[in-house]
């Protein structure tokens, strides 16, 4: 009966999501859904499956409601299948028609929609989780849209995506240099969670390239703090482990990295204290970068350093921003002295011996404007702001 009671569930299902594209004037999914049934296919099933593919596009691509698209989304993704030639021809017309779709929304003169056709013709390439649409993401890596870019580096270095192309090592090692190569590229004034991905995926490669991408990210969230435009710094978190990581994974640990590591932190600890002092600092913002001292203490100084050390935490859960400025020189150098980590990293701050100073917060309150936390999903139907590239309906 639990069977009978299951097979009538999954039925009813079907039934419900194949009405429902129906009635909302979506892409429809009778002759796939017959196709995807059989076990041996003919030309003219492979043509229905190359149809579906293509009207699926087609309304993401001319539609003016962007509400329905998510509903296209889904439709498509639920009718990947299994058979072989279905599976075959279905990877094929997406590629042929996804590209298509691309190129039409580059040529659309309309800034808004062009990126909102973009990043949903993205999000679906994304889905689909299949190798053979990658060089559509990297393709897209470098468009100035952040929205476009979070959604194009999110499907190249998908983590699923990455178990199925490393089964051909020599491929998947020139791609991975493809893919770092284009980051490079589209590093400067990339939003934080953009630039996680990215060290994210640097993180996973030990190659030459793969340390230059860590060391790109981290100069550019530096240049953020340095002129007072960090946005959601609960994401240099993130950065700082994994050029921590990259650190510790061999018996020499590359100084250059080390800088950028110490001097980003400092960065980090600098402007909290300078933001505490100088009100200049919103609550979530004071949140994150207490979170981030903290974390990045507990996770990454202690195994550098090889001893654990909470100090740095204690002088903020104490608001005593005299000790933390005392506990930052001792650790990262200042007042004429030479910070711990850096005589056990045997690194130098350029031609400095200490990290540089944070300047002052601009007078003007643009420090102060608001920083709402990423919102996960992909929901919105309008673009989101800066720093929030996971929503588009």
């Amino acid at each position: 009966m639990k069977v009978k009671s299951a097979v009538f569930a999954i039925f009813i299902g079907g039934l419900v999501l194949s009405l429902l594209s129906i009635s909302l004037g979506v892409v429809d999914t009778r002759a796939v859904d017959e196709v995807i049934k059989k076990s041996v296919l003919t030309p003219q099933d492979l043509e229905v499956i190359d149809r579906f593919i293509l009207d699926a596009v087609q309304d993401i691509v001319q539609t003016d409601d962007f509400t329905q698209i998510a509903t296209v989304r889904t439709i498509v993704i639920a009718r990947q299948g299994m058979q072989a030639q279905y599976v075959q021809k279905f990877s094929e017309s997406a590629l042929k028609h996804i590209s298509w779709g691309l190129q039409q929304a580059q040529g659309d003169s309309d800034p808004a929609r062009r990126f909102k056709v973009m990043v949903n013709l993205l999000i679906l390439v994304d889905g689909l989780k299949d190798p053979r649409l990658v060089d559509l993401a990297v393709a897209s890596i470098t468009q100035d849209n952040n929205s476009v870019r979070y959604w194009a580096v999110r499907m190249a270095t998908d983590a699923t995506l990455w178990t199925k192309l490393s089964q051909n090592q020599a491929a998947a090692a020139q791609l991975a240099g493809r893919i770092i190569a284009e980051c490079r590229k589209a590093v400067k004034n990339s939003s934080p969670e953009v630039l996680n991905l990215m060290v994210d995926f640097a993180g996973r490669h030990n190659s030459p390239e793969a340390a230059g991408l860590l060391m790109d990210v981290a100069d550019e969230r530096t240049r953020c703090y340095a002129d007072w435009t960090a946005r959601y710094e609960l994401a240099d978190a993130a950065i700082l482990k994994l050029l921590s990581n990259s650190l510790t994974a061999g018996p020499n640990p590359n100084p250059e990295i080390a800088r950028r590591f110490a001097q980003l932190y400092s960065f980090v600890i600098q402007r909290y204290i300078k933001g505490q002092q100088q009100n200049a600092l919103r609550d979530n913002s004071r949140n994150y970068l207490a979170s981030v001292i903290a974390e990045v203490e507990d996770k990454c100084i202690s195994k550098l350093l090889g001893a654990r050390q909470p100090t740095l935490t204690q002088a903020v859960q104490g608001a005593n921003l005299d000790a933390l400025q005392a506990e930052h020189d001792k650790l990262l150098g200042g007042t004429g002295q030479t910070g711990a980590l850096v005589s056990k990293l045997n690194f130098k701050y350029g031609n400095r011996p200490t990290p540089l100073l944070l300047p002052d917060p601009p007078a003007s309150a643009a420090a102060l404007s608001p920083q709402p936390a990423p919102q996960a999903g992909p929901q919105a139907s309008s673009p989101p702001a800066p720093h929030n590239q996971m929503n588009m309906k």
